[in-house]
């Protein structure tokens, strides 16, 4: 692929051989419970209440607008720490900006798509990137195909983690993201909307990361420590999040980093004019507390956790593939996991 184009996404490289199995994803809603794993409990004092809340079939734009309203508050006053699925059971909290009068109690709201486990007082807004992490129950229907691979790649991924790739809903509807953002970086069009240029900004930062950490599993140094690689915290190698400034890797792994940096030139360089800083992530993803069991001959539970940032995804591609119903729309507001 060139900066020609970049729709439709490619079908990066997997770390596992395919095991050739199939699957039914978010058949029910029940069928994908996320719990996000927060950074603290709230304080019980200051001027923002906290709100543990669980929703069935809304989005978390949708749920923190029914929250504004409840608290007669404007939607810039409700902050949640990132987006999570609509076709989905998930648990998150959310902030309110509440520094004066009474403490409502939104555990009474009435609601048929979200309701309000509890709440409590904190200094702080949530923002963007404020957790842990999410914990994910999983159940896939209809498997079909060789049970013995499947366990296969489920001991390998346990073991050794997964390929940390942006997943396919970082990219928009059919990957129409990137090139919105080729498009705005070559100035072929100009979008004022913020919101929307930090979303192609975010998607094509994403791509490049993907085709980094592709290349490297297309030439066989997947779970390899290059010469010159960038560690994190945890002892694992980097990949680029582009930006200005020079990649901070050196030898081999510098050599093919800048290599994809030519092949995207177009995109690499307006990142670098846009204002984006260098900055480095994770390219093996590794869940927590990973356990599976088989419901029935075709019906297989996952269970694990992933840090912030993380997607299950992911963690399923490798394993075996997975099929959602058709009913995913372009306007639909991508999770962030």
């Amino acid at each position: 692929m060139t900066d020609a184009t970049y729709t439709p996404l490619p079908a990066w490289p997997r770390a596992y051989p395919p095991s050739g199995a199939r699957a039914l994803l978010k058949v029910l809603n029940e069928d994908f419970v996320v719990t996000e794993l927060p950074l603290q409990p709230p304080a019980g004092e200051g001027e923002h209440l906290w709100v543990d809340v669980e929703k069935n079939g809304a989005n978390t734009a949708y749920v923190a607008q029914q929250l504004a309203e409840a608290a007669g508050l404007q939607e810039r006053d409700v902050g949640y720490a990132g987006l999570k699925d609509r076709y989905a059971v998930t648990r998150q909290w959310f902030s309110l900006y509440l520094p004066k009068g009474e403490t409502p109690d939104l555990t009474r709201l009435q609601h048929p798509e979200f309701k309000v486990l509890g709440q409590g007082r904190h200094v702080k807004k949530l923002r963007r990137g404020d957790l842990l992490g999410n914990h994910f129950r999983i159940v896939l229907r209809e498997v079909a195909g060789d049970r013995g691979a499947i366990e296969a790649n489920l001991q390998a991924v346990a073991s050794q983690g997964v390929p940390n790739y942006f997943g396919a809903q970082r990219f928009g509807f059919d990957g129409g993201n990137v090139e919105q953002g080729r498009l705005m970086l070559a100035r072929e069009i100009r979008v004022r909307n913020p919101k929307k240029k930090g979303l192609y900004l975010s998607a094509v930062r994403s791509f490049v990361f993907n085709e980094v950490l592709a290349l490297r599993i297309q030439q066989g140094l997947w779970g390899h420590t290059l010469p010159g690689d960038v560690m994190d915290e945890a002892g694992r190698p980097t990949g680029p999040l582009w930006g200005r400034g020079r990649v901070s890797t050196t030898d081999q792994a510098q050599a093919l980093e800048n290599g994809v940096a030519e092949r995207h030139a177009v995109l690499c360089d307006g990142m670098e004019h846009a204002g984006l800083d260098q900055e480095r992530r994770a390219l093996v993803a590794r869940p927590a507390d990973m356990a599976w069991r088989w419901l029935q001959a075709d019906q297989l539970l996952l269970s694990f956790s992933l840090p912030a940032g993380q997607y299950a995804t992911s963690v399923l591609n490798e394993i075996l593939q997975t099929t959602e119903p058709e009913r995913h729309t372009e306007e639909e507001p991508a999770p962030v996991e």
